[in-house]
């Protein structure tokens, strides 16, 4: 085996999904983000269809324009009398404190040969190795799919065809505040055995 795997094992229980808001303003590199975005190609997929796109908002004007964008949908399509102000407000702010923000989405086959759900869970795969990836940077990533990502104004401001889907926007920057620590059951809780 040429891989350490003390510290592959270390690398996947340090992931931590890091909030925006406690992102520093010091700014991830185009080659960490390529980084992150080549080894996110690397997902297991079904039929070698590769489905994941990335849309990267990455310049300050890219992030202003998604933030405005964002606070426009959930005023459309969120009715009057739901709508939340702080929740409103947390959607705008969020790609102003981040450093960069990729927008995941699901392209599907126009044959449509392989079902749509291992499509969406080879994306899912993909984002498992860009966290990672982010992780080995020290970078923090936060997944976040609030409703209104699923919405056909969504899919018309990330110029998506009619059956592909955005998954999620993944917030990216360096934690300013000490990494999280974290815990999970025992396997015992959710793995069962068959010995006979």
């Amino acid at each position: 085996m040429k891989f350490n795997l003390s510290e592959i094992t270390e690398l996947i229980r340090s992931r931590r999904s890091i909030r925006p808001e406690s992102f520093s303003a010091r700014k991830i590199q185009r080659d960490q983000i390529e980084l992150i975005l080549n080894n996110a190609q690397w997902a297991p997929n079904h039929g070698k269809t590769e489905p994941w796109r990335f849309i990267v908002f990455e310049s300050e004007n890219s992030r202003n324009d998604l933030s405005q964008t964002l606070g426009k949908v959930y005023l459309e399509e969120v009715a009057p009398d739901e709508q939340n102000d702080a929740k409103l407000a947390k959607l705008i702010r969020r790609p102003l404190i981040s450093s960069v923000v990729v927008a995941v989405c699901m392209s599907r086959q126009k044959e449509e040969r392989i079902p749509e759900i291992e499509e969406i869970e080879a994306v899912a795969c993909a984002v498992q190795n860009m966290q990672l990836t982010a992780t080995a940077y020290g970078i923090g990533s936060f997944w976040s799919s609030p409703k209104i990502i699923y919405t056909d104004l969504m899919n018309q401001y990330l110029e998506l065809e009619n059956k592909d889907k955005c998954l999620g926007l993944i917030y990216f920057g360096y934690s300013k505040e000490e990494w999280p620590k974290s815990h999970r059951k025992p396997l015992e809780y959710n793995t069962t055995w068959k010995t006979q």
